[in-house]
């Protein structure tokens, strides 16, 4: 290698020919260089280089109650990648509280893009001994499986366990009826049917190959923001420090609760129960939803013939089909879905959560962003919560990277981007299912006959079928 070198002084110019010192140009042991002199003779000049040792990749999946080793340089001006690192400290570029998928989601999403991340969460729970499904099953839109697939989890999700849905049957109180069709809205699927487990599962094993992640598994007790981080301290005694710190922590999040941010909330006095069920019919990968006397009932496709029960019941009602035996349950959902699906058998047990709106004032404050059900709480008449967080991810990932390079992450300015940018979506969905619910809870003929032509009337609409398809996409 040619190397101009001048003896004395000229060290400057040795490190800087070689990319510095140290640097991804440079290289390990003695370089032996040339320099033409004053008489032009050429000289040889040997240069004395210290040999450095190449840095240790961060472990994968480190947790806090071991020693941690040095991690990898990241990019030129991130902060956290070349901080000091001790037994009781460590510092990262972002704080990720809270798991479950909108959560496990940002953390790998932000990890992939180069930030150093801390995740502090749990991985996913083993079903119960015996179960053959989760009962906690989503509908993914089309935004969110894309999403999955950039963090390539959705090509390791187990694919015998992803039901795609191509119609989609709706029938109101009376006769009127909605049918939305793939094909006629000239997409390949409407949703994805999944169980949070299988996508979960391969959220955890992406995240245990990430090298710039350290999955912290003890909760956070204290946050103190900082000018210059947030500090957040641990069950165990110990302390991290973030540029960012990210509440996904669910709908009583802490981490909310700790930035002030004040929460609106509507008590549905419902009941989620869900349940899945092996079907005497195929489903032909058609999603059902009945809406009847104030409440919503919903079977979506699963692998084979077993499809997947939300009820939207009052809570009483709820109460007393969480105490039903299975097979009484399976007749109670037989009726109600007036037989679509032949005779229906329980294959997990019915389990029920409260159902309620709740808004907050706002979604950031400095180092501060709330992502998920700690932003926003929304019926799942509509299959949008999951979809409507994961949205969230994707934004705020966008704002970090794009940011300038003379802004922190947890700069308010650039968090308010975040904020700005989701305030939207988040309203049209909260305007829509809050609509929805309070228009099928009236009672009495007029309002049953309002919310049955209206239904009619969509459905003789094909271009406002298609919108609502698309809207419902993501």
């Amino acid at each position: 290698m040619r190397l101009a070198a001048r003896e004395g002084p000229g060290r400057a110019s040795r490190e800087s020919a070689s990319g510095g010192r140290g640097g991804a140009g440079g290289t390990s042991g003695d370089v032996t260089g040339r320099h033409e002199n004053r008489n032009c003779n050429l000289v040889r000049v040997r240069v004395s280089r210290r040999r450095r040792r190449a840095p240790r990749p961060f472990s994968r999946n480190v947790l806090l109650r071991r020693n941690t080793a040095p991690v990898r340089p990241g990019r030129t001006g991130t902060r956290g990648y070349n901080a000091r690192m001790t037994a009781s400290n460590q510092t990262f570029d972002v704080a990720v509280i809270g798991g479950g998928l909108v959560g496990k989601s940002a953390a790998l999403a932000l990890t992939q893009s180069g930030l150093r991340v801390a995740l502090l969460a749990q991985p996913c729970a083993p079903l119960p001994a015996g179960a053959v499904f989760d009962a906690r099953v989503y509908a993914f839109s089309r935004s969110s499986q894309a999403l999955f697939e950039r963090l390539r989890v959705w090509q390791a999700a187990d694919a015998s366990r992803l039901t795609s849905v191509y119609d989609m049957r709706v029938f109101g109180d009376a006769a009127a009826e909605l049918h939305f069709s793939a094909y006629q809205a000239s997409v390949a699927q409407l949703a994805w049917i999944a169980e949070s487990s299988v996508v979960e599962r391969a959220l955890d094993a992406a995240l245990h190959f990430q090298p710039n992640l350290a999955w912290i598994d003890t909760r956070a007790q204290t946050l103190d923001v900082k000018p210059d981080a947030a500090v957040i301290g641990l069950a165990n005694g110990r302390t991290i420090e973030a540029d960012l710190a990210i509440g996904a922590d669910g709908a009583h999040s802490w981490v909310r609760a700790q930035i002030g941010s004040t929460v609106e909330r509507r008590d549905y006095r419902q009941t989620g129960v869900v349940a899945n069920f092996r079907a005497e019919k195929p489903h032909g990968e058609t999603a059902y939803q009945w809406f009847r006397e104030g409440e919503i009932v919903a079977l979506l496709p699963l692998p084979d013939r077993h499809v997947s029960l939300v009820w939207s019941a009052q809570t009483e009602h709820a109460d007393e089909l969480l105490k039903l035996e299975p097979a009484q349950l399976a007749a109670e959902v037989e009726r109600v879905s007036q037989s679509q699906l032949g005779v229906l058998e329980c294959v997990t047990p019915a389990r029920g959560f409260p159902l309620s709106l709740q808004t907050v004032d706002r979604l950031v404050a400095p180092r501060v962003a709330l992502v998920g059900d700690a932003a926003h709480l929304i019926h799942p008449l509509a299959g949008q919560g999951v979809n409507l967080g994961l949205r969230d991810v994707a934004a705020l990932v966008d704002v970090v990277t794009k940011k300038e390079a003379f802004r922190d992450l947890g700069d308010i300015v650039l968090l308010r981007r975040y904020e700005r940018g989701r305030r939207e979506d988040i309203q049209k969905l909260v305007v829509a299912t809050d609509g929805l619910q309070r228009l099928f809870s009236l009672p009495g003929t007029l309002a049953r006959a309002v919310r049955n032509t209206g239904m009619a009337f969509v459905g003789a609409q094909p271009l406002l079928k298609r919108w609502l398809v698309a809207s419902a996409l993501g």
